[in-house]
């Protein structure tokens, strides 16, 4: 099964929490907080505007980015866990 994210839509993947702190302590799985950044893996064909146009996404597919929080709706393909999310969910692109 393959998604395709409709309109301002973007499918991200997170990237894995750390393991350890900066001291280097240990942390269990329970502690771990998910984290805000992820990898682009498909984006949809964009906003319509007000007067029809359609709007291009800032975001491309391969880009790493960071998002809020409780940005987007997790779903499930196969063993692979996705965010559904719309752009304006996306705070920044890593550089």
């Amino acid at each position: 099964m393959k998604l395709k994210p409709l309109g301002d839509k973007v499918i991200v993947k997170r990237v894995e929490a750390e393991n350890k702190t900066k001291g280097g302590i240990v942390l269990p799985d329970t502690a771990k907080e998910k984290p805000q950044r992820g990898k682009v893996v498909a984006v949809g064909e964009g906003r319509r505007l007000d007067t029809g146009q359609l709007a291009k996404p800032s975001v491309k597919k391969g880009d790493e980015v960071v998002f809020t929080a409780y940005g987007g709706t997790e779903v499930k393909v196969g063993t692979e866990e996705y965010l559904i999310m719309s752009e304006s969910d996306i705070l920044a692109i890593v550089q």
